[in-house]
């Protein structure tokens, strides 16, 4: 596809250019670009590359001077494409991550969300996550196959690979994950109580309150990137997670973290954790299955905190 050399970065720069499709009306352009930042953020895991993708893919639409019939399979391509050459950049830089590696959190307050796309179960934290065992080219055609529903013959076309490569390249990105795609529990309401309660109990310094709500084998993520105090390995077990979520909840308050507000982050529940001067201080989710909290992920790297 003509101009897919063009750096990613050019998005930041040409952000507030006034750019008018030939063909194409405004709202469809806001269209592809909620798709392309679906498709790119699940790549990438990075809602600020996700973001530069997404303007970059829909400035070459509007500029684009053949007659595009179908400008979602043609959005997705390029963000694919462009998502896929970053991605081999940001895998160097994570291979040396200071601590345990999370996404940057999608947060949604109210049921909205301002990047206005599905949260679904390909958008949780712990797939994002697992994603991450794989190359750039194997998760393109695992999520093209699996989340988009592309056949193989698109699939080639997007990763410009054969068929019977896109097909390989699926069936190792699935040997990779295994059975470790993550399941929750359906009922949103119990979750968010679930997480009501964690939260009080986390307040109150209530250590048998939030073993009780954890099972057994839970699992704490803290993600500070060497830029903040955060876990620097994952925390397990109820009791150890318990003293850790009572301990770090108290030094909040001395530090006059004071305004705790419940979110859902990645489509799972969560929390969004604000200073009194409106600072981002932490963004904490958490996964519950068979009425249990299995994991929970705490977001505290400044960078990955800005775009909140």
């Amino acid at each position: 596809m003509a101009g897919m050399s063009q750096p990613v970065g050019l998005a930041r720069q040409t952000s507030r250019m006034s750019v008018m499709p030939v063909s194409i009306p405004d709202r469809g352009l806001e269209a592809a670009r909620r798709h392309a930042f679906g498709v790119a953020y699940r790549m990438l895991g990075s809602v600020t590359e996700a973001e530069d993708v997404a303007q970059e893919a829909v400035l070459r639409l509007a500029r684009a001077e053949e007659s595009i019939d179908e400008p979602a399979a043609w959005i997705t391509t390029v963000a694919t494409r462009l998502s896929i050459s970053v991605l081999r950049t940001a895998r160097v830089r994570r291979e040396t991550y200071v601590g345990p590696w999370l996404p940057e959190p999608l947060v949604a307050i109210g049921g909205d969300t301002a990047y206005e796309v599905e949260l679904a179960d390909s958008l949780s934290q712990a797939f994002l996550v697992l994603l991450e065992r794989l190359t750039p080219l194997e998760r393109a055609a695992f999520l093209l196959r699996e989340v988009f529903d592309y056949d193989y013959a698109e699939i080639a076309r997007i990763v410009e690979r054969s068929e019977a490569t896109c097909r390989q390249l699926v069936a190792r990105a699935r040997k990779h994950l295994g059975a470790g795609r993550p399941r929750f529990d359906a009922d949103e309401k119990a979750r968010d109580r679930l997480l009501e309660r964690f939260v009080a109990a986390a307040e109150e310094g209530d250590l048998e309150a939030l073993e009780a709500l954890l099972a057994e084998d839970a699992v704490l993520y803290s993600d500070g990137g060497g830029k903040v105090i955060a876990a620097r390995r994952p925390i397990a077990g109820a009791r150890r997670i318990a003293r850790f979520m009572a301990g770090v909840t108290k030094r909040a308050r001395h530090l006059g973290v004071v305004d705790r507000r419940l979110v859902q982050v990645n489509g799972q529940p969560g929390s969004i954790l604000r200073a009194s001067d409106g600072a981002v201080f932490s963004v904490l989710s958490i996964d519950v299955l068979d009425g249990r909290i299995q994991a929970l992920r705490i977001m505290r790297n400044p960078d990955k905190l800005a775009h909140l």
